[in-house]
């Protein structure tokens, strides 16, 4: 089966509502030119609030159903789509996560997925905001195929990738929000976007499987300073890891890419690393570090 990709990559201001009347907005472009599965970027509500540790943020947080579900399920429902939207979630008071909604094409909430794995590093100080995640990696079938959602810092860890696409994923779709410290980035740029790039493409490799990574734009600073200038680029990867298509650095784009499930079995039966996995051997993989 072929099925339209459609990637919401934008800038964010300060002022919510905007950004979510943006992303709304975006989404219908995007039904209307064709897509059938629809992912925002990570945190599309507000400007990445993690550069600093400050309670204030917490005020971004609303419950899921809230109303960015509910807004987001209308446009699923009217035009018939697929939508992953990363949210802030209010679960309870004094417990946060950092969750992806999967809304189906008729409008209906298939679940959540809350990120897993949390970074504290300068200028992301996630651990102060969101508990990790509890509803483990999980796929999803929807009427355009199966589907595994994992959250920016999961897009470094093979064993995420791994498990999502062991409960079935066909394509696994990363909302993302990353970007370079302005200072560092003469230095350390080039590497930086290509490690990133390079770790979801072997995603794909390993797990014979489609890859969707959906990152925003633009210099943030909502705490001042040089604030983290995001590098765009989101892309869609094929089932041997090869760049179907990708976005600009600096534009707001709406990246559309079709694929073809079908390839995903051939890729598979073709380079059968599934087949081949040594599982009675891995057992140590749930330690901390082998001593």
């Amino acid at each position: 089966m072929k099925v339209t990709l459609g990637l919401l990559q934008h800038a964010c201001s300060a002022n919510p509502a905007e950004n979510l009347k943006k992303t709304l907005a975006l989404a219908e472009q995007a039904a209307k030119k064709g897509a059938k599965i629809i992912c925002t970027q990570e945190l599309f509500r507000s400007q990445y609030f993690c550069q600093a540790e400050n309670h204030d943020y917490f005020k971004l947080a609303e419950p899921i159903p809230g109303p960015s579900t509910v807004a987001l399920q209308k446009i699923a429902k009217k035009y018939g789509v697929v939508i992953i939207g990363s949210l802030f979630e209010k679960r309870a008071s004094g417990l946060y996560h950092n969750t992806a909604v999967i809304i189906d094409a008729d409008g209906s909430l298939l679940g959540i997925y809350r990120k897993m794995h949390i970074p504290d590093d300068p200028l992301y100080y996630e651990k102060f905001y969101f508990t990790p995640g509890d509803t483990g990696f999980k796929a999803w079938q929807t009427r355009y195929g199966k589907i595994g959602v994992l959250v920016c810092w999961d897009q470094w860890y093979p064993e995420g990738a791994r498990l999502t696409a062991m409960a079935g994923a066909e394509i696994l779709f990363y909302p993302t929000a990353i970007g370079w410290h302005p200072g560092e980035k003469a230095e350390y740029g080039v590497n930086q976007h290509g490690a990133w790039e390079t770790i979801q493409r072997a995603h794909a490799v390993a797990n014979g499987c489609y890859v969707a990574a959906v990152n925003r734009i633009g210099v943030e600073t909502p705490e001042g300073g040089d604030g983290i200038e995001f590098w765009g680029q989101s892309f869609v990867a094929g089932t041997s890891g090869q760049i179907l298509k990708k976005a600009s650095v600096d534009r707001e784009e709406i990246l559309l890419q079709e694929i073809d499930l079908d390839k995903v079995d051939v890729t598979r039966t073709h380079w059968p690393f599934l087949r081949d996995r040594r599982i009675d051997a891995y057992g140590d993989l749930t330690k901390r570090f082998r001593d």
